[in-house]
């Protein structure tokens, strides 16, 4: 029975650990978005990374990426910036890798 509840807890550990680098990824991952549509709308330095941590506070709104998509595509329009919704898409799957290569790096 002690072998059993062993692996339950190594188990839940790793889950938990998991999960951790999950938030990390994502939250890192919608920086990097945030800051490539930060590029788009024309903002740079300070402002840049304002827009960007506001993308990634918007996240937390809403399960899923539809809060952090809607934030960006009425951002672009009233910009007038001429990206479609699935190119917008694309990008936020893109920096997926590059966030957690980052995380694996350290940084």
């Amino acid at each position: 029975m002690a072998d059993f509840s062993g692996r339950r807890e190594a188990f839940e550990r790793k889950f938990a650990h998991d999960e951790t680098l999950r938030f990390k990824a994502i939250a890192r991952r919608n920086k990097l978005f945030g800051l490539w549509v930060a590029a788009q709308l024309g903002k740079t330095g300070s402002d840049a990374e304002t827009y960007a941590d506001a993308v990634v506070v918007v996240d937390l709104e809403e399960p899923g990426d539809g809060d952090i998509i809607h934030k960006v595509m009425s951002d672009l329009k009233t910009a007038a910036v001429p990206i479609d919704e699935d190119q917008v898409r694309g990008a936020l799957e893109g920096f997926i890798d590059r966030a957690v290569d980052e995380i694996k790096a350290g940084k």
